[in-house]
Formats: structure tokens, C-alpha cells, sequence
């Protein structure tokens, strides 16, 4: 009986093995089919849409090198179509500069190298399917326990302060959206300081929220309230079970990049949570747009205070708004991108499926990579992107 139950759980988890060898693929299959529901695919744009029309899968098993894009590539696209899938990778290149990309790009799980005796690779599968249900049970235990808390605080907060609570909503939705586009790999952590992180103006009178807004200045009580909510909400959330890193994003929501602002310490720059370096951004720009600015004329107010503000939050921020000001618009062939670009529209492959989505900053790999594409001709040419003037 204990084994057919491990067997149950094997085969309830499906794997994908990609690469460009049908003969290696098709003896994987025949070698673990009984022990594993698994799915092969030959490449990696066959991988992809896998993933897309047939997960998930618990294990994603890539080969290193395969046409178009190599593993390492394939596998850092499958890290942000499906973060929860523990990746291995497969290589007969086993050299330490392949180990260290590997991890660094794809975050993978094992580097194993070919040939791989059987026995190896069979451990190795159970080993990932038993992190996969680590990663999705603890998920589901956060989410589950969170998302009751989150609700009850927001809708006290709702009653208490509307005007805070309205802040708050408008926040997540662009920390959300930044946070995407830095590929932030906890992003439920991002979401819920967002959620949380007007809570501790519970303290504070509507009047002074919208005098903040209208940029009129704030009572030397009111000024000391407002300076304490990051910290009060820090206490209140720390409260909660496996809530400590929310607890210190919140705290350091108003920390400036440079290191000045709250809470006065010696922390700075990169030392600063990167959820609390967004919210500082997303805050700000929030504010200069309750003041009656225009989403470029708020984004070009945070640029003259950069010192504020880690330059990598700014960037993204930029791209999710995809704002033109002091850019203009061209149509381009994949040949003549140069860096500082900025996508203007998603990036897709004829048959419709997305490759790079809009408003991503052109640099030498996102270049040849879509060199690569067009060189087969499956990308639509030419491609509309944001140019900077002068």
C-alpha cells in the first residue's frame, strides 16, 4: 500500500522533458512511464506552448543545447511562465561558466550531465516532484491564512479612513505591475505590503490625508502622525504569523534611497527591502498624481529627486506606464535596435503567442535574441519602439 501511494503521488505530477533529440525523448518516456505522467516536447517554442496549453508541471527537465534558444534561455522563460516548476537541466557541457549561468538565469534545481545513468535521473525527478509540493503546499498555507487577514484589515481600514484605503488600492495595482516587470519572484510579498501599507493611518484624520493630496502643509501633529503610520502598520502586521518581511517592507516605505528619510538608521540603497524601494516610488508617484499631474509629469518629477529613488524601480515603473514623454515613436526592423529602446508594443511571433511584451529597455541580449527569430522569419517586422530625443 506505501508504495502504491508513492507511485499515486509520482504520476499525479506531471514532467516535461524538452529538447531536440526525438530518439532521446522518446526513450525518457519509454524508460518512466510508469513511474511518471510524463510529456515531451521537441525544442524549446514546443516547450513553451506546453507549458502554456498543457500545465502545470512539477518538473520542466531541459536539454543545455537545442536550437533558437539554449537551455538556459528556455528555462529562465518557464522561471516567469511557471515559477512554482522546478527546473533541471540536461548537458553534456558541464563546464562552470554553464553551472553558474544556470543558476543565476534559470534558478535551476539540478545541473545534470549527459549521459545520465538512469538511477541518477530517477532520484533526481523524485527529488523535484517532492520540492514542487514543498513550494505549492507552503503557497497554499500563505495564501489561504493571508488572505483572511488582508481582507478583515483592508475593510477596517475602508471604514475607518476611505481616503487611505483608496491610496492603498491604487498602489497595489502599480506595484503589482512593477513588480512583474522586475520579475520579482515573490510577488503575493510585493501584493500584500501594497495592501497593508496605508494601515496605520487608521491614526490619522481624513482631512489630513486629503490636505497631503492637495499638497497644502500638514500641522506639526498631523506631520508626526503621518511620519508614524509606516511604523504602526510595521507593528500591527509583525503580529501575524510568517508576516515579518511585510512588516519590514511597511516599515521601510518611506526610506529614501539615498538613506535619508524613515526610519532613520544606516541603511540605504540596496540594502533598503526592494518591496519597500517600489513602495517608495509607487507612493510618491501616487501622490504627485492625487496633486493633479499627469502620469509623465509625475514620473518626470521623481526624475529630479533620483537620489530618492533606486533607478531600477524608476525604469520599471516607466516601462509599465510605457509614458512618451521625452521619446518618440518609430517602426523599426529587428536589425536596427540599439539599447535605450524602449518596446512599444508586444513583441509576438506570427502565430500570435507572445514573446516580449511591451515596454521592455532594449539591451544586447533581448537583441539577439530576437535577431535570432526574425532570422527565421516568425517575428512581425518592423517593430514600434519608444526612441529617445536628443
Amino acid at each position: 500500500m506505501v508504495i502504491q501511494s508513492v507511485v499515486e503521488v509520482l504520476m499525479s505530477n506531471k514532467i516535461l522533458v524538452v529538447d531536440d533529440d526525438p530518439n532521446l525523448l522518446a526513450a525518457v518516456q519509454r524508460q518512466f512511464r510508469k513511474l511518471h505522467a510524463i510529456e515531451t516536447a521537441i525544442g524549446p517554442e514546443e516547450g513553451l506552448k506546453a507549458i502554456s496549453e498543457q500545465g502545470p508541471f512539477a518538473v520542466i527537465v531541459s536539454d543545455f543545447r537545442m536550437p533558437v534558444m539554449d537551455g538556459i534561455q528556455f528555462l529562465s522563460r518557464v522561471r516567469q511562465l511557471a515559477p512554482d516548476s522546478v527546473r533541471m537541466m540536461l548537458t553534456g557541457n558541464a563546464d562552470l561558466q554553464t553551472a553558474v549561468d544556470a543558476v543565476n538565469e534559470g534558478s535551476i534545481f539540478r545541473l545534470l550531465t549527459k549521459p545520465c545513468d538512469p538511477d541518477t535521473l530517477a532520484n533526481s525527478l523524485a527529488a523535484g516532484i517532492r520540492q514542487y509540493q514543498l513550494i505549492t503546499v507552503e503557497r497554499e498555507l500563505l495564501e489561504k491564512t493571508l488572505r483572511g487577514s488582508i481582507k478583515v484589515l483592508s475593510e477596517i481600514l475602508e471604514l475607518i479612513n476611505p481616503e487611505a484605503f483608496g491610496r492603498s488600492s491604487r498602489i497595489v495595482h502599480y506595484v503589482k505591475e512593477v513588480a512583474n516587470r522586475m520579475e520579482v519572484p515573490d510577488l503575493w510579498q510585493m501584493e500584500t505590503a501594497a495592501a497593508l501599507s496605508q494601515i496605520g493611518c487608521v491614526i490619522l484624520p481624513q482631512t489630513a490625508l486629503q490636505k497631503l493630496y492637495q499638497g497644502q502643509e500638514l500641522t506639526g501633529e498631523e506631520k508626526q502622525l503621518f511620519d508614524m503610520h509606516p511604523f504602526i502598520a510595521s507593528d500591527l502586521i509583525s503580529n501575524i504569523p510568517r508576516m515579518q518581511e511585510i512588516a519590514e517592507i511597511i516599515a521601510n516605505q518611506a526610506k529614501r534611497f539615498d538613506g535619508s528619510g524613515n526610519p532613520q538608521d544606516f541603511c540605504s540603497g540596496k540594502d533598503i527591502p526592494l518591496g519597500a524601494r517600489i513602495l517608495k516610488v509607487v507612493s510618491d508617484f501616487d501622490t504627485a498624481q492625487a496633486r493633479g499631474a499627469s502620469e509623465s509629469e509625475a514620473l518626470a518629477g521623481l526624475a529630479k529627486r533620483a537620489d530618492w529613488y533606486d533607478p531600477d524601480v524608476l525604469q520599471a515603473l516607466e516601462a509599465v506606464i510605457g509614458v512618451k514623454a521625452g521619446y518618440e515613436e518609430r517602426a523599426v526592423k529587428v536589425a536596427n535596435l540599439v539599447d535605450e529602446m524602449i518596446l512599444a508594443e508586444d513583441v509576438r511571433v506570427r502565430d500570435g503567442r507572445l514573446l516580449v511584451a511591451k515596454g521592455y529597455r532594449v539591451n544586447r541580449t533581448l537583441r539577439e535574441r530576437l535577431r535570432n527569430f526574425a532570422e527565421q522569419g516568425v517575428i512581425k517586422e518592423p517593430i514600434s519602439v519608444l526612441v529617445p530625443i536628443g
